[in-house]
């Protein structure tokens, strides 16, 4: 099948790369000619594990190709994947000005029937503006499908090739059949495809990721209150996440949700909540609770060193919102480091991934450390924002020569408090009682 994919962010270099290795003739559309220009060299802009490997081989084989020309790129296309930004405006709401113009370019070049598919997550009545964009210039027929990506950074690629379910918005048996047979290689194991109108597709979305968010957000909750009453909240996510009505997914207590899609989307069903007079109540308190959870270690540090952070040096473990990806989006360590260099205090960081990223945005306002030991080196604490493998079982003893003083604030709850104690560190994390050296 020959499939067209207009914008190569995440979700769009994702979903070309995945549909070039089950077959497809792929051609990914993007306006910024030095991203095409990168793709067309074998640069990936993103990181993405295993995404290097398909890209590679279905590039050699001439399975996938960059152009700039929305023309060319969905010329004979049967399926034209909508995948373009929606950046959240002020009042939350999702902007839709690139799908649109797209959508708009799209009724002056289509020569032949195809299936415009909106990938990018879009509020309830999209794939309705996107039709009727298109149905202003078009000389040919044409279906508009919702189906929106369940894609997990750091875990993608799997998630494309083994879905665990795909659901297809469509009122059109004719754009049906083409869905059941674009995702046919994908579906062999029997997940299913869900079929459904536009505006369910579009809805499932939100409601998916919002559901995870306040999830993440209760169990943070919980954690807050078991610092208050003595409880551990590692105990109470077995007790609970053993109960299969619950699932033991998205349970772990920390310091809040970023990244791309969780934030923007609670806050664009709430916006949808509102523009239809609904007062969906959870998710302000869902917001609420997350916005002052990725700052739940800075009480902490600022009442360790007695509110006088100015000339401390703190070392920071990870910049990425979370492991296996370099998006620092809503990421909490962005944040917290912010409060830091306004107190007074010195910055060394290490991320495996995310540092150039964070180094566009801050400079030379902290220092990048080619290793995590290296960030340790005379600071006065460490604080851990993102839960990358390599910080679960770090040298203690190495950590402790480095360090000028042992205490760590952990924001992902990543060691044993009695390992902690034997080891004779001051150790805080998020509820769960304070280790401190007998």
């Amino acid at each position: 099948m020959k499939i067209a994919v207009v914008g190569t962010g995440y979700v769009g270099l994702v979903t070309g790369t995945c549909f070039a290795e089950t077959g497809n003739q792929v051609t990914c559309v993007d306006i910024d000619v030095r991203k095409v220009e990168r793709l067309q060299k074998g640069d990936i802009p993103i990181y993405e594990p295993g995404l290097d490997v398909l890209f590679d081989r279905n590039v050699a084989e001439g399975r996938l190709v960059f152009t700039t020309n929305l023309a060319e790129g969905i010329k004979d296309a049967q399926v034209i994947f909508l995948a373009l930004p929606t950046p959240p405006g002020e009042d939350g709401s999702a902007d839709l000005k690139y799908i649109l113009k797209v959508a708009d370019d799209l009724g002056h070049t289509m020569e032949s029937y195809a299936v415009v598919i909106d990938k990018s997550t879009v509020p309830v009545g999209t794939a309705e503006k996107v039709r009727a964009a298109i149905a202003k210039n078009a000389k040919v027929e044409f279906d508009v499908v919702s189906n929106p990506e369940f894609l997990r950074e750091g875990v993608a690629v799997e998630d494309f090739m083994k879905p665990d379910r795909v659901v297809v918005g469509t009122s059109s048996e004719k754009a049906k059949k083409v869905m059941e047979k674009l995702y046919a290689p994908l579906v062999r194991q029997g997940n299913p495809v869900i079929f459904m109108d536009e505006r369910s597709a579009e809805m499932t979305k939100y409601a998916a990721n919002s559901f995870l968010a306040m999830k993440i957000t209760f169990m943070n909750e919980i954690a807050n209150l078991c610092e208050k009453v003595g409880a551990n909240v590692d105990d109470i996510r077995r007790g609970i996440g053993t109960d299969s009505r619950i699932g033991k997914r998205f349970l772990f207590a920390g310091i809040g949700y970023g990244g791309s899609c969780f934030p923007k989307d609670v806050q664009a069903l709430a916006k949808t909540s509102k523009d239809y007079d609904y007062d969906f109540r959870i998710l302000q308190s869902v917001m609420d609770v997350n916005y002052d959870q990725k700052k739940k270690l800075l009480p902490m540090i600022e009442k360790y060193f007695n509110n006088d952070l100015k000339g401390k040096t703190i070392a920071v473990w990870g910049l990425a919102f979370k492991p296996y990806t370099d998006d620092i989006r809503e990421a909490p360590a962005l944040e917290n480091i912010d409060v830091l260099l306004e107190a007074g205090a010195k910055i060394t960081v290490y991320d495996p991934e995310a540092m150039s990223n964070v180094k566009n945005i801050l400079g030379d306002k902290v220092t990048f450390c080619h290793t995590p030991y290296a960030a340790l080196d005379d600071a006065d604490a460490l604080m851990i924002f993102t839960e990358w493998p390599q910080f679960r079982t770090p040298e203690f003893e190495k950590m402790g020569k480095l360090l000028k003083n042992k205490v760590i604030f952990d924001g992902r709850n990543l060691y044993e408090l009695e390992t902690m104690r034997e080891m004779g560190y001051t150790y805080y994390s998020i509820g769960r009682e304070k280790v401190v050296p007998a």
